[in-house]
């Protein structure tokens, strides 16, 4: 029989677990009450230190400043193009890329610090409404909208919404002596990666890319369709500088429209923790585009420079204009928790000859951000020197032609960069075209016997002098320093900008290229390559095709 001493021995340990329990806490109680990290690696000391500061520091702390100060510290120590984007960021990012974002379905600008409608998207819902260009944006609902700089309005915010809802906004439309009310049903609104598709003569048809968003390739082969096999061209021009890229796999669907065989190699992405992808043509062209030449400048990244470097490794067509950017880096993106998401450059992509294009980034982001700077400085954009090249990253094109990686597409065919363009009077002029206009369009009721841009661009002739002065007048309100002399040399360009502008306030976006292209020395040059005998030898000089 057991000892009655046995049965008071659990309840006595009992007792004194909780009496050591409480004096701990007791003597603990100044501690903070956060989870400490026990990962050795040192996976977990970031969240530590930051929960430290919330829970002891002596001031209060902007915590989700810090986290993000965080982030993007250690960001900074990998390469330039590895970057975290906000929630309040991510869906603009978002609606430029998807190719959509739903409102009203108009173009803006601030015009004497009213919102003035610029254009409205045909079959949109203001259009449908019955807005229209020049009309001037007073009231949204029932708030007074005008003096937007003044009082730091967001005119955007102010007409986009969900779908399917109302906005009523009210307008003054020169010549009417009444305001005009409307009542708006928002929707879902395109967004164009294609800026411009037309021909440039009886043989070769030209297309804009400004991105590689989600509907890019179904743009690009609408104006295909449209062109090439409406208007019966057989070469083509397509347009990628400034374009800063976006999807691989729109570029490489473009590819397959500009090779007829299947099975061509066009890209392929490789990292240390992700697999070789190869890219390669379908062998579903739709049509038989002949010659073809690739448009870049220091603007043309990432998907652009996909383009052309299959194109001139695959001595496919001809690449004019300057060096590229030099992004070959591959990101994917991460949802993260509050609604941000990180973009993470998890490869690298090469060229069909297996060239890498990515310039180093080395010496850190700062200099990585400032070699166009050093591309001026040192001739290289204006002529007055070359590319500089290493020699150990030389590859070979199909017909033995040597181009080279680590720095960019340099194109067959070199324009320089007209620097004259930068002259001070001529871009404060030029700066101040849009707004002015309204004003033109008004004091020049004869401008609406052209129907058509055929119409336009065969009878309308620009007396400059007539312009400058009230250009002249509105630069003088933002610089308080005067306006120089407009040099005569440059008289033509503020003309031909002044010409573009005003067709496509007429028109449409396309119009716009379409004047400006009449004299634009890039696009000029790969129509006169492309109409020589052989044009991969007349691009580049000195080499002969096998």
């Amino acid at each position: 029989m057991a000892k009655p001493t046995n049965i008071w021995t659990p309840l006595l340990f009992a007792l004194t677990l909780a009496i050591g329990l409480f004096i701990g806490y007791r003597l603990q109680s100044s501690a903070p009450l956060i989870a400490t990290g026990t990962d050795s690696s040192g996976g977990g000391r970031v969240e530590e230190l930051l929960r430290f500061i919330e829970a002891r520091y002596v001031d209060d702390a902007d915590t989700d400043n810090l986290h993000e100060v965080a982030i993007e510290a250690v960001l900074s120590e990998l390469d330039p193009h590895s970057s975290y984007i906000p929630a309040d960021e991510l869906l603009a990012l978002t609606e430029s890329m998807e190719g959509n974002f739903e409102g009203i379905g108009i173009e803006f600008l601030v015009v004497d610090d009213t919102i003035t409608v610029v254009s409205v998207l045909p079959d949109g819902p203001s259009s449908v409404a019955g807005l229209q260009s020049g009309d001037q944006i007073l009231m949204v609902e029932d708030s007074l909208v005008t003096g937007v700089n003044e009082h730091g309005i967001d005119p955007a915010s102010l007409m986009r919404g969900v779908s399917n809802t109302d906005v009523n906004i009210t307008v003054r439309r020169p010549g009417e002596p009444e305001l005009i009310g409307f009542n708006i049903t928002r929707g879902p609104i395109p967004v164009y990666s294609v800026d411009a598709a037309y021909n440039l003569n009886e043989s070769t048809s030209y297309v804009k890319i400004n991105r590689f968003s989600a509907t890019t390739y179904d743009e690009f082969v609408k104006a295909l369709e449209e062109n090439m096999e409406n208007g019966g061209t057989r070469n083509l021009v397509i347009d990628l500088r400034d374009n800063p890229g976006g999807y691989l796999q729109q570029a490489t669907k473009i590819l397959s429209q500009l090779f007829p065989q299947k099975g061509q190699l066009l890209v392929y992405t490789e990292g240390r923790n992700s697999r070789r992808v190869e890219y390669k043509t379908n062998g579903r062209a739709f049509y038989n585009i002949q010659n073809v030449a690739v448009l870049i400048d220091e603007g043309s990244a990432s998907a652009s420079e996909i383009i052309a470097g299959a194109v001139q490794d695959r001595d496919r067509g001809i690449v004019v204009g300057r060096r590229s950017f030099g992004k070959g880096l591959v990101q994917e993106q991460y949802p993260l928790s509050d609604g941000s998401a990180l973009r993470l450059t998890v490869a690298r992509y090469y060229t069909p000859s297996g060239r890498s294009i990515q310039r180093s980034y080395e010496d850190g982001e700062d200099d990585y951000r400032s070699d166009l700077n050093r591309r001026f400085n040192n001739g290289e954009l204006t002529g007055g020197s070359e590319a500089v090249q290493d020699s150990s990253e030389i590859y070979y094109t199909n017909s033995g032609h040597a181009v080279f990686g680590g720095g960019g597409i340099t194109p067959d065919y070199f324009v320089p960069l007209d620097t004259s363009l930068n002259n001070e009077t001529f871009l404060r002029l030029r700066q101040q075209v849009p707004a002015y206009l309204f004003q033109y369009i008004r004091e020049n009721p004869s401008l609406k016997q052209y129907e058509t841009l055929e119409d336009f661009l065969a009878g309308y002739r620009l007396q400059l002098d007539d312009v400058i002065p009230e250009l002249t007048k509105r630069a003088l309100q933002d610089y308080d320093e005067g306006i120089g002399p407009l040099p005569a040399r440059l008289r033509p360009e503020l003309a031909l900008f002044f010409r573009a502008r005003l067709a496509r306030q007429l028109f449409d976006n396309s119009a716009f290229f379409q004047v400006l292209n009449e004299e634009d020395p890039v696009v000029l040059e790969a129509l006169r390559l492309m109409e020589e005998p052989d044009v991969m030898i007349a691009a580049r000089p000195g080499t002969e095709q096998e």
